[in-house]
């Protein structure tokens, strides 16, 4: 077992360091807040985003990029969305020519509508491989070692077993996939679907609702991930199907919590401000919308959320809207 580096401290990254640190590695987490840094050092544990998990002894956390880089063939970026770009852009002058990049985030850069993994390539340069790792997986569960199944999606098949060999322990389980369009779209669409899954529950609405939503909402992301050059098999394995009813229907999903809050009739600048972790979905709204129109596919769950995102709508007037849409064939395409 050799050294990785883990780019992100939060809920996602530490729980990836306490876990690669239990299977054998040295991990060398970072942060970009000294002070966060300082503090887990001296606690040996992440009271912000996961207070009740002791690190490892063979983890190590820094605030520095060139330390936690050098000398590793295997990093991975747990880095939000909005900020993947400008950490990639830092971290190429320290990567290892050949690393292994693993994408550990669920999201689309909102400007460019990019995948993670693309904008990892531009940063890094296509010589160093990248693994996108996705799929139903709450970071409190993997780190108290409850049984887990992702994906390890990679062009390079090569990679991706290295990474499934790294990664794998007794209650983490690893799938290879070649199709990182809808292993990444998959990952980055459900959240905005979760939302709305927050809105039947905080409406009261009821589990037929809540099927129904989670079932369209399926349909609505792999009409995207398709036209984007993603498999519709993909769509209803780990990273789509299964992704989507964890975050759909889980208490531990920031997407759905968004959701609740915004039935009960809070606002979206106090919801986000209360939270201590980001909810992806609500960036990668604006961004599926600005995706679907690209492709000319449309997202009819997705438009509905962000009316109510940009506080355009409220939440029952977006359901009657969904509900009252044309009836149609299942099988439509749109």
């Amino acid at each position: 077992m050799g050294t990785v580096a883990i780019l992100g401290a939060g809920s996602w990254g530490t729980a990836l360091a306490v876990h690669l640190g239990r299977v054998g590695h040295d991990v060398r987490l970072w942060a970009r807040d000294r002070a966060l840094v300082e503090d887990m050092a001296t606690r040996r544990a992440n009271v912000v985003y996961l207070p009740d998990v002791t690190l490892p002894d063979v983890v190590s956390v820094t605030a520095s990029l060139q330390d936690a880089l050098e000398g590793t063939d295997l990093i991975v970026s747990a880095i939000p969305s909005h900020g993947c770009r400008a950490v990639m852009r830092a971290a190429a002058a320290h990567a290892a020519p050949y690393a292994v990049i693993v994408s550990a985030t669920k999201g689309l850069e909102a400007d460019t509508l990019l995948r993670m993994s693309e904008v990892i390539t531009q940063e890094l340069g296509p010589e160093r491989p990248v693994v996108v790792l996705s799929g139903p997986s709450f970071a409190r569960e993997v780190a108290h070692e409850l049984p887990t199944a992702v994906l390890a999606a990679s062009s390079n098949p090569e990679a991706a077993e290295f990474v499934q060999r790294e990664f794998r322990g007794p209650y983490f389980r690893l799938y290879g996939s070649a199709d990182v369009v809808g292993v990444e779209i998959g990952g980055a669409l459900k959240n905005v679907i979760a939302i709305a899954a927050g809105v039947v529950e905080g409406l009261g609405l009821g589990q037929n609702a809540l099927a129904a939503l989670i079932t369209r909402g399926l349909a609505e992301v792999t009409r995207l991930a398709c036209a984007a050059g993603g498999r519709r098999e993909t769509l209803s394995g780990l990273s789509g199907l299964g992704d989507l009813v964890l975050t759909c229907t889980g208490s531990l999903s920031r997407n759905r919590h968004v959701g609740v809050e915004l039935a009960r009739g809070r606002e979206l600048a106090e919801i986000l401000s209360s939270m201590k972790m980001i909810a992806e979905g609500v960036r990668t709204t604006g961004a599926a919308l600005a995706l679907g129109a690209k492709y000319g596919v449309e997202l009819p769950i997705a438009a509905q959320m962000a009316e109510v995102l940009a506080g355009r709508s409220d939440v029952r007037s977006a359901v009657d809207a969904l509900m009252l849409r044309r009836q149609r064939a299942e099988a439509e395409t749109a």
